[in-house]
């Protein structure tokens, strides 16, 4: 039989009820329709149960208002989120960014059963209009479409109105928009020319390594020597460092350790020379001007790439790097081209993304099985790897073609 428990006074207490002798308040301790744990407090018992029986009238009215379809999108989507437990915190953290960034106080704001299929797809459009990328609308898609769809399971709606809007979007856009394209051979020659430069030497380890194997930046913030096999030439991926905006709207970013993206990103991946080359070189750097990374994050420590402080190197600030190089080589390779009077090698503006993708279209064009690129790549669908693929053989089909016209062979 359960412990009847009661307050100084001698009164029973509730379910949910207790005593803080320490505050000398009365505590309510309750879950709410999302799953969070929260508390209400009063000096007197009975004005504590004045406010649960509120609490519970709030909650059902609350709850009557979603199940009519009233509730607004913001509802459902906080709705959402709190079911997502599986959720890595890194990437329930980079949702709620981008839902509260773009959504929230606009969008989000719609009666949920008022939202149609066209609304969608002009918000989409509306987002585009103001100079963001598809990626990023695809990003805003991410958390929207199945916030729809849990609302879809609940029968608070009948149809997703998301669904199809983004493939719909993606049609009337001009292609190159937000599209991701691998730099050219000589493009990517040109830019790890640009890392002899004196001014650019510091980099060349970093940048190496990431045109060298294809990870993810996060992947490659991670790396760590340990992750390191010199002698059997290879690199284990079984972790990242994510760096991402702190839920306590400080603006802020702090970084966390976690597993790949999926279990698919937890590979090994063969050194060609050139990252063997590199990493050799950076642990030559450190040793000679005595620097180190001095970060430990979740237990782990000995991370390879680090600033000038010891800190570990973030993507916003790599991502300013590329920017400067490029703009430094585009710069010159006007003047120089000019003045050998040939055409300019020009490097396209990048991110760090863009390295990964190189990579993949460099595997693409010297290697045909797709599960070997898929494995290396750690891509979780090989669609993903096919598509790419796909890119890289429609270039060559015509490339092939091109030099049967020249050599008139046919």
């Amino acid at each position: 039989m359960a412990k009847v428990r009661k307050d100084t006074k001698g009164r029973v207490l509730h379910k949910g009820e207790d005593y803080k002798k320490d505050k000398k308040l009365y505590r309510y301790s309750y879950t709410d329709p999302l799953g969070k744990r929260r508390c209400i407090y009063s000096k007197d018992l009975e004005e504590l149960r004045r406010k649960e029986k509120q609490l519970q009238r709030d909650q059902l009215d609350g709850l009557d208002i979603y199940v009519q379809g009233n509730a607004d999108v913001n509802y459902a989507f906080d709705r959402y989120i709190a079911t997502k437990t599986e959720l890595r915190s890194s990437t329930k953290t980079n949702y709620l960014y981008t839902y509260d960034r773009y959504v929230r106080d606009g969008f989000g704001k719609k009666k949920l059963s008022d939202v149609r299929y066209s609304d969608v797809v002009l918000f989409y459009n509306a987002l585009l209009g103001k100079g963001l990328s598809v990626s990023t609308v695809d990003s805003v898609h991410t958390v929207l479409r199945p916030t729809f769809q849990l609302a879809v399971r609940d029968n608070v709606i009948r149809n997703n109105p998301a669904d199809g809007a983004m493939a719909e979007v993606k049609k009337k856009w001009d292609g190159s928009t937000g599209v991701r394209h691998a730099l050219t051979i000589e493009e990517e020659q040109a830019f790890l020319g640009s890392l002899d430069l004196e001014k650019n030497l510091r980099w060349k380890p970093l940048f190496t390594v990431m045109f060298g194997t294809g990870c993810r930046i996060s992947e490659i913030i991670g790396l760590r020597w340990d992750d390191v096999d010199f002698e059997n030439g290879i690199i284990t991926i079984d972790h990242d460092v994510t760096y991402y905006p702190r839920s306590d709207k400080s603006y802020k970013c702090e970084y966390e350790l976690a597993l790949p993206k999926t279990e698919a990103g937890i590979r090994t991946i063969p050194m060609l020379k050139k990252v063997k080359a590199a990493l050799e070189m950076e642990k030559r750097n450190q040793k000679e001007y005595g620097y180190h990374c001095l970060v430990e994050l979740g237990g782990m420590k000995n991370f390879i790439f680090c600033n000038r402080f010891g800190g570990l190197q973030n993507p916003a600030g790599v991502n300013k790097v590329i920017k400067r190089i490029v703009s430094d080589h585009n710069a010159q390779e006007i003047v120089d081209a000019k003045r050998e009077g040939r055409e300019p090698v020009i490097i396209p503006d990048f991110s760090c993304h863009i390295t990964r993708h190189t990579f993949c279209t460099r595997l693409c064009e010297n290697e045909t099985n797709a599960k070997v690129i898929q494995s290396v790549m750690g891509h979780k669908d090989v669609q993903t790897t096919l598509g790419i693929y796909a890119e890289v053989s429609e270039k060559k089909k015509k490339d092939i073609f091109d030099q049967l016209n020249d050599q008139d062979v046919i």
